[in-house]
Order: C-alpha cells, then sequence, then structure tokens
C-alpha cells in the first residue's frame, strides 16, 4: 500500500483541492479560499478542462483528466447542496461533460477540508484510492473488487474501510469501456446508488483503472461565518417547508412528472413512437407518481427518501415489492420513462427490479433505456418484452461480443441496426421529454454542450402553443443559466423554486461560507460564463450547428395523441440563440 500525507493548514478555512498523478502518485495540493471555492462544479470543469487544451484528446486515452468538484457549502447541513460534479471530456458524446449526483460524496469531501481533486493520467494497475482521516492518501490492489456488480463491491468496500465512508466506484461497465457507465457513489443508506450517470464518465474512470474512491466522513468544517451562515441554512429549511413545489415532490417524488408528460403526450412510449400510454379515460398510469405512491405507501416501502444527509426535499424513494422487501431505491421519471415506458413496460414493478440491475452495473438509466428501445425497434424483441430487456442487461454485464456492443449506447446501436428512429443529439440519448410537445426543454437540449440533457435547462410545463422560436429559446436560456449556477454551487435544481426565488440570500451564504464578498450580479454571471466556457470547447472539440439537430424522424414523424412534429431547425435555434446573447451583452454595457 501506498500513501502520500496532505499536510493541514492552520487556516480552517481554505480548502485544499488534490492534483493526482495516477501513474507516478504524485498528489499537489492546491489551497482554494474565498470566491475561489464558489466558482465550483460545473464552472470550474468547464474552465478546468478548456486551461488544460483536452478538447481535442482522445476522451479514453491518458491526457483526458477525470475532475471531481464540490460545492462551497459542502461538508454542511445545507439542505439540497451537497451534490458532487464529475467532469472530463465525454466519450460518448465527444464534447464537454458535467456529471453531477447526489449522496454523500460530496458531504465527505467538504468534511475533510477538500474542494475536490482531479484524476490525471492511468493507473499502471487497477486500484483502489482511499482519502484518510489522519491526512495519507493511500492506493490499495482493486483485485478483490473487479467484475462484481456494485452493490457487492460496496459491501465489500465497507468491511475494509468501515461503515464512515463514502464511495464512488466505477462498476463493471467501466471496467470494459461500456459508455452507458456512470459513476455511482453512496446514498445516506450506503447504497452506490447516487450516479454522476451521463457521457460515459464511468468509462473515463475505468480507462484510469481506478476501481473505487473512498472518502472519510468527518464533521462539519470550519466555515467563515459559521453562526450567521447555520442561521441562513435554518431559513432556506423554513422556506423549502413552505413551498407547494418541495411539497408535492416530497409527496409524490419525480415519478409525479409521468403522470403530467402522459397527459399532455410527451412521455416517451415505444421508442418515442408515441406521447401517451394510458388514456385519461382508462384509469391511472400505473408507471406515474399517484398510482405508484399509492402502492408503495401500502406495501410498506418508503414514499420519500432523502439522496443526500439532511436533504428536506427527500424527492427519492424506496419501492418495495408485495410483501414489502425492497425492489430498488430509487425509482425516479427519467427511469421509469426510458426503461419504462419507452421500452413498453406498464408494470412499475417489473421495471424496479430491471432498475436494481442497472443500479448495480451503475449504468446511466437514460442511455441505458434510449439505447433498449431503439433493439426494439429493430425488431430483436416486441415493446414490453421483459424477457428480452433482462436479457439485454444480462449480456452488458457479462461483456458478451453483442453486450459489448449494446453498451457503447444509442447513437452506437442504431447504426449498427440501420434504425431510423434513433432519439440522440450529440450521440447522447434523449431525456424523457418528446421535443415534438415539451418544445422548451428540447430546446434546451439542442442548445446545451452536454448533449441531451434535461438538466441543464427543463421547463417541462411552459405552453408552447402559438409560440415563435425566440419566446421558446429565451426561456430556454433563462432556465440554462440558473441551472448552469446550481450545478456551479453543489446545488440541487429540485430546489430551485426556492432558490431562484431567493438569489440574495444564496449569495449572502456563499459569502458567509468563503469569506468572498460577492454581489447578487454574481449568480447569474456564474451561470451565463459556465454556458460560454462549455460552447468554446465543444467548438475547439470541432462540433458546429449540424449536431444541435434534433434527429430526423422528430419533424417528419407526427406525435400521437397530438399529430403534432419539431417545429425549428437547429440553424433557426442557433440564431435566436446568437440573438439572446446580444442582448445579454447590450443590457450589461446599459
Amino acid at each position: 500500500m501506498l500513501f502520500v500525507i496532505i499536510e493541514t493548514k492552520e487556516d480552517k478555512t481554505l480548502r485544499q483541492y488534490l492534483h493526482i498523478n495516477l501513474r507516478s502518485r504524485e498528489v499537489k495540493p492546491e489551497e482554494f479560499a474565498g470566491e475561489k471555492l464558489a466558482r465550483a462544479g460545473r464552472f470550474f470543469i468547464a474552465n478546468s478542462l478548456l486551461e488544460m487544451g483536452v478538447a481535442k484528446t482522445d476522451p479514453l486515452g491518458p491526457d483526458n483528466p477525470l475532475i471531481f468538484s464540490a460545492g462551497p457549502f459542502a461538508g454542511s447541513n445545507f439542505s439540497n447542496a451537497n451534490r458532487t460534479s464529475v467532469g472530463c471530456k465525454s466519450p460518448l458524446t465527444g464534447g464537454i461533460k458535467e456529471a453531477n449526483a447526489g449522496g454523500s460524496f460530496g458531504l465527505a469531501l467538504g468534511q475533510m477540508n477538500l474542494a475536490g481533486f482531479t484524476l490525471y493520467d492511468q493507473c499502471s494497475d487497477w486500484s483502489v484510492m482511499h482519502i484518510g482521516q489522519d491526512g495519507k492518501i493511500s492506493w490499495s490492489s482493486a483485485e478483490p473488487y473487479m467484475g462484481k456488480g456494485n452493490f457487492e463491491c460496496a459491501e465489500l468496500l465497507h468491511q475494509q474501510f468501515g461503515s464512515k465512508v463514502s464511495l464512488a466506484i466505477c462498476g463493471p461497465v467501466g471496467e470494459y469501456g461500456g459508455l452507458l457507465a456512470g459513476i455511482a457513489m453512496s446514498d445516506t443508506d450506503k447504497r452506490p446508488t447516487r450516479l454522476s450517470a451521463r457521457g460515459g464518465v464511468g468509462a473515463v474512470m475505468g480507462s484510469k483503472k481506478v476501481k473505487a474512491v473512498v472518502v472519510e466522513l468527518s464533521k462539519m468544517p470550519t466555515f467563515h461565518e459559521r453562526k450567521k451562515l447555520l442561521k441562513g441554512i435554518k431559513e432556506y429549511g423554513k422556506k423549502l417547508k413552505a413551498d407547494e413545489a418541495i411539497t408535492a415532490l416530497k409527496e409524490y417524488g419525480t415519478a409525479m412528472m409521468a403522470d403530467y408528460t402522459n397527459y399532455v403526450g410527451g412521455l416517451p412510449v415505444n421508442n418515442f413512437g408515441a406521447g401517451r400510454q394510458v388514456e385519461p379515460d382508462q384509469g391511472p398510469l400505473k408507471m406515474g407518481g399517484e398510482f405508484i405512491r399509492e402502492q408503495n405507501t401500502a406495501r410498506g416501502g418508503e414514499t420519500s427518501h432523502a439522496c443526500m444527509p439532511g436533504c428536506m426535499i427527500e424527492c427519492s424513494n424506496v419501492y418495495a415489492d408485495a410483501d414489502g422487501n425492497e425492489i430498488s431505491s430509487p425509482v425516479e421519471y427519467e427511469t421509469l420513462g426510458l426503461m419504462g415506458t419507452n421500452c413498453g413496460i406498464s408494470d412499475p414493478d417489473e421495471l424496479a427490479r430491471l432498475n436494481w440491475h442497472a443500479n448495480d452495473l451503475g449504468v446511466d438509466t437514460i442511455e441505458t433505456g434510449a439505447m433498449m428501445g431503439v433493439l426494439m425497434e429493430a425488431g430483436l424483441a416486441k415493446f414490453g418484452d421483459i424477457e428480452f430487456l433482462n436479457n439485454v442487461i444480462s449480456q452488458i454485464r457479462e461483456g458478451s461480443e453483442i453486450g459489448k456492443l449494446w453498451a457503447q449506447g444509442t447513437g452506437a446501436v442504431g447504426k449498427h441496426y440501420k434504425v431510423d428512429r434513433v432519439p440522440v443529439i450529440k450521440n447522447q440519448g434523449i431525456s424523457a421529454y418528446d421535443p415534438r410537445v415539451i418544445e422548451v426543454t428540447g430546446i434546451s437540449m439542442m442548445l446545451t454542450a452536454q448533449g441531451a440533457d434535461h438538466t441543464t435547462g427543463n421547463v417541462a410545463k411552459f405552453e408552447c402553443a402559438n409560440t415563435t422560436v425566440d419566446e421558446l429559446v429565451d426561456a430556454s436560456m433563462e432556465t440554462q443559466v440558473l441551472c448552469a449556477t446550481a450545478d456551479s454551487l453543489g446545488l440541487c435544481v429540485f430546489g430551485r423554486s426556492v432558490t431562484n426565488a431567493n438569489i440574495e440570500m444564496i449569495v449572502g451564504l456563499i459569502n458567509d461560507a468563503t469569506g468572498s464578498n460577492l454581489d447578487t450580479s454574481f449568480f447569474l454571471e456564474l451561470g451565463k460564463e459556465t454556458l460560454r466556457l462549455e460552447n468554446v470547447f465543444n467548438k475547439e472539440a470541432g462540433f458546429s450547428v449540424e449536431d444541435d439537430e434534433l434527429p430526423e424522424f422528430f419533424y417528419e414523424q407526427p406525435l400521437a395523441p397530438s399529430n403534432q412534429v419539431a417545429r425549428f431547425r437547429a440553424s433557426e435555434v442557433n440564431k435566436s440563440a446568437e440573438r439572446w446573447w446580444e442582448n445579454q451583452a447590450s443590457e450589461t454595457q446599459a
């Protein structure tokens, strides 16, 4: 076992950021303080990747760094502010990627007085990295964990390192470079089920031969104005409790979005072949939040569950079977939509069991579900064939020749089987909002440098009828800015109904936490600058307007029941976005 001692500084309000060369085991600490601590997460990733000039590098080669970044509130009891951002050049899209996760990993980083770390180069042998209470970073062989599912791997890691640690795991699909792979982090009950999922970040971790990163849990670190911060955190919590949108999330979870998208006809059904699985007069949507909550409550499952320690939103769940035994946690909207209705599944029990396997493999359920839908579209099985879907998961787990092909994602599978309806943008599977009906979210997925990622700017309930491209793009860009800021501060976007209504309060809390002296303009400027940097990266990587286009079938095939098609091409959308940016520059100058 090798280790390096990280020097402890007397000023406890400083955080250290670790630059770790995996081949030499050399660790170079860098001190972060003040505003630098606030410019974290998604902003830090975009800024760092540009500075390192990795836009043209091989995503699975040694020159693609893997960045883990925690926000300025990491380690505290701030309800929804302990998310961890993971970033690199995406092997799936070929562009920039930031994928963030809840769980306890960000909390652990903060409690160890770390702002994060970057992994450079590649290990010579598969390794586990451990950051211990005594300031030591140690490496040990990953041999005991190789090829094992994430649940068994986590259990073995806890046997070795104890219960008071948080884990970030490269699953078996990431080990062999499958682009479905995310990085699995511990939830509040030590399940490795909170994923930095999108863009193939797990394959990048696998390329570096890092099986797991283990970080000790300790206690809340010192902040600049601790009492003021804690008082503000308490006030923020009160606002969460009083907010109707937060109450709905806590009662029904993200699954409630399925009820809405099914109602408006924007739910992905049978490889985006229809927009509604159940007609309003046919009874409840079993894949929706209302049915799942009622059934899960009757079975003794947990209808609300915090993925991050101390989170008051509790939009996660623990899904139980008819005997009250846990099947899977969490069962959330994107999984219900892409691995569920998109594949013709109408029974949430079948979906929950499939979801358990996805969690055990550490794969992105959006990309996996979109890929499975294309397999069914190709005629390999009928929609709803759960036996086939379980076999797909088995082949991917085994790493068979066909399983490895399927693990390369939706775009690769569509090309292999010569399928016409392949729901990707920038080669990344589209999230569970059909852009023919839910147009603002569709435009966000077109414009973002992140690929078809709804979390960059989801405005699912925007009234789109009779709107212009400028109106839709304005709504998208305004939300994209807010989401980019949240992702840069380690904040969960599900708290945005409170966060975005209290910007002055949030910036004040950043100052209390870090000792910075920021004004309220920082909040929106952070998001705008993040988007600018991401766009620059993708241009350097060779992206053009054509890469933002929706697949042709969205323009040609009307979506039942509304019979709508996509209205705006990428050229129109991008010109409108250019006008938006010009208006922003004019307002700044004024």
